[in-house]
């Protein structure tokens, strides 16, 4: 007993520090690494981001009961949320709020019945892609829906022209898409998402690790906002 004691005197400070540590990282912040390209050109394989857990509500340490309520999802926000098809904590581009009226004819996206506009975005946002991604010769396009403008990657040589919706989004649930829309399993492959599966919102990329390149950092995306 006398040396449990000394034990908890002489380290009590650190096991409090990680207590705390780890709670904050369950409730407020935490940073996530990216292993797909599904967010290309936006989120490359190999970016860690700092994720607010926080922005939905704040929750009780290693759970999903919130605390707070929190703002709701907006259409735009890159959310970190629990698949409900499998469990798996996956990053997609939030398309579609409760009320939303979602349709994509083949690459096009229709919201509440206006078709989304674009524009070529500069071909300079494709740097960093790797090798097998580059090959496919993608596009960058950038996405006017009348939500957050941002930029989205297609692949012509995979173009799809299969029709998906209209859906109009429930309430409680919203509709989420990859920003490389012709290679990413999202609402159009793991149906809506519960709005109690979102964990949190990524705000930054921190650092990126080059998986092509024996994981040597990238030059050019350290702390750089998502939009």
């Amino acid at each position: 007993m006398p040396s449990r004691n000394r034990f908890w005197r002489e380290h009590r400070g650190t096991l409090g520090f990680l207590v705390l540590m780890f709670c904050l990282r369950s409730a407020w912040a935490d940073w996530v690494t990216v292993p797909t390209g599904s967010m290309n050109p936006t989120i490359l394989e190999g970016d860690r981001l700092l994720v607010d857990k926080h922005a939905y509500g704040l929750r009780v340490p290693f759970t999903l009961v919130r605390l707070t309520q929190g703002a709701d999802p907006a259409r735009g926000d890159i959310a970190v949320f629990d698949s409900p098809a499998d469990g798996k904590s996956l990053v997609k581009r939030i398309i579609g709020v409760p009320g939303d009226s979602i349709e994509l004819r083949g690459e096009h996206l229709v919201v509440d019945g206006r078709p989304a506009e674009y524009s070529r975005a500069p071909q300079s946002d494709l740097k960093g892609l790797r090798p097998a991604t580059a090959a496919w010769k993608p596009w960058v396009l950038r996405e006017d829906a009348g939500g957050p403008v941002h930029d989205i990657m297609l692949l012509p040589q995979r173009v799809s022209d299969v029709r998906y919706g209209p859906v109009k989004v429930p309430p409680g649930m919203y509709l989420v898409l990859g920003d490389n829309r012709d290679n990413s399993a999202d609402s159009r492959y793991i149906g809506l998402i519960p709005r109690r599966n979102f964990v949190g919102r990524a705000r930054h990329i921190v650092v990126s690790f080059d998986p092509d390149r024996h994981g040597l950092p990238r030059a050019g995306r350290w702390w750089r906002p998502l939009t």
